[in-house]
């Protein structure tokens, strides 16, 4: 297992801040907010200095229903290749359903959401995994993920889905102690019984990050410092085992540089804690034991013949390190059980029987908001353009329109929702509004043809002025 040592969640608006900050080993950024051939020049001095840095995918979905899209694979294999990267990390989580597999629309949820942890989920996590492991340049590790909600009648802990997974794909693991810490929140699971039920060789690295809890709910916001219950899980880990990396992550809210740095100390300081109960070296990144994970993917582990051997449980493994068979049935239901769920949590329908309603509204309203968080950075005219008025018609245009392709998709739509409705009453916002929306819809630009829903939507527009 490649060692990284300390690292910081890479993000634009602390760039400079990195840069500058001591003891920085590697980086990671969203891989969704790359472009390969035009990378962040903080990154390319970063990388020109010895810093690694690490794509971590938001989108990918591979705890969904479908096999993995092939066009979201290739660009997280161009990514790593951009930034000649030691492996690359996802998340164990649904982010979308509907489509063919239900004959339903595609919803977007624009969050990562939990897979149940049954063995028809578990098998299709395990065929998706293999899929991306053969379509990535480098190693694979994914990342156990906060929850709000459960799922009725899971078969499996956290800890005992995470280990079959390991061990039927060889897939390695991005522990992050904060989703640890919210599940036992939210959900009443032990940190201590996942840590010990984990196979520990398997961990590439491990996140750590801040949020807050209100009406008991905590909520992974990665815009709060560290807690200390956090920081404690941390040091259990590191009394098991040195993990190989350990990154902290903060998404918004940035403190001062300072702050960070304190932080950083505090990572530390929990590491060598634990560490020092066993007289292990205390720093993050040491050289794991001959248990661990090699930099390929072991031919031993979660390989089956053509045939489809067993796991022992009388569940087939799939097909070697790549496509399964035999697991068509079980994305079917899959699908239809995602779907419901999606569909409760962003168009209003029934919550499915099982969940618990108060948490499935708690879900809900926190993808509004972050709907309406997200929309407001990919498109910064909007909160300009409506002021006080953006939040409120923002939430109430989600609650009837689920997102169906994406956060840019959906500004745009919401905008053409309120000119169609002829919104904004002021004469001078709605001509604002008209002309952000017809200078970024459809493939041509204003001045070419113009489709015929946007001839439609502008005219109904003008005959409202």
């Amino acid at each position: 297992m490649r060692r990284l040592g300390t690292g910081i969640g890479w993000r634009p608006e602390i760039a400079e801040a990195v840069e500058a900050m001591p003891g920085i080993d590697w980086v990671e950024a969203v891989a969704e907010n790359l472009c390969p051939g035009h990378l962040p020049e903080s990154l390319l001095r970063l990388r020109e200095r010895g810093v690694t840095v690490v794509p971590h995918g938001v989108g990918l979905g591979l705890g969904g229903a479908d096999r993995p899209d092939e066009g979201r694979l290739t660009a997280l294999a161009e990514r790593a290749e951009a930034l000649r990267s030691p492996l690359v990390t996802e998340h164990i989580a649904f982010v979308r359903a509907g489509g063919p597999l239900t004959a339903s629309e595609r919803l977007e949820a624009g969050h990562l959401l939990p897979l149940p942890r049954t063995r028809d989920a578990l098998d299709v996590l395990c065929e998706n995994v293999r899929i991306a492991q053969e379509s990535l340049p480098v190693p694979l590790a994914v990342e156990n993920i906060a929850a709000l909600i459960s799922w009725p009648g899971e078969e499996m802990s956290e800890g005992q889905f995470l280990y079959e997974l390991a061990d039927r794909t060889g897939v390695r693991l991005l522990i992050d102690v904060a989703n640890l810490h919210t599940n036992h929140v939210n959900r009443g699971e032990d940190p201590a019984k996942a840590l010990t039920e984990l196979p520990l060789e398997a961990i590439a690295y491990v996140h750590v990050a801040g949020g807050f809890e209100r009406d008991g709910v905590w909520h992974d916001s990665h815009a709060h410092p560290v807690p200390q219950p956090v920081l404690d899980i941390l040091t259990d880990l590191a009394s098991r085992v040195t993990p190989p990396g350990v990154l902290l992550e903060r998404d918004e809210n940035f403190p001062a540089p300072a702050e960070l740095e304190r932080e950083l100390r505090s990572i530390r300081g929990a590491l060598a804690k634990g560490a020092a109960t066993t007289g292990r070296t205390p720093a993050a990144g040491a050289e794991p034991g001959p248990a661990a994970v090699r930099d390929a993917v072991p031919a031993t582990v979660g390989v089956a013949s053509r045939g489809g051997a067993g796991d022992g449980d009388g569940h087939g493994v799939g097909v070697g390190v790549g496509v399964g068979v035999g697991v068509e049935a079980e994305r079917q239901r899959l699908a239809l059980a995602q779907t419901a769920v999606l569909s409760a949590l962003v168009a209003g329908t029934p919550v499915p029987e099982g969940f618990d309603r108060v948490r499935m509204g708690v879900q809900a309203r926190a993808l509004a908001a972050k709907r309406a968080g997200v929309v407001a950075k990919v498109a910064p005219e909007l909160p300009e353009i409506l002021g006080d008025a953006y939040r409120p018609a923002f939430l109430a245009y989600a609650h009837r329109r689920p997102m169906t392709d994406g956060y840019r998709r959906d500004a745009l739509d919401f905008a053409e929702s309120l000119l169609l409705a002829g919104s904004p009453e002021d004469a001078e916002v709605r001509r604002r509004l008209s002309d952000w929306w017809l200078d970024r819809s459809g493939p041509a630009p204003r001045s070419h043809r113009p489709t015929a829903r946007l001839v439609r939507a502008t005219r109904r527009v003008l005959l409202r002025r």
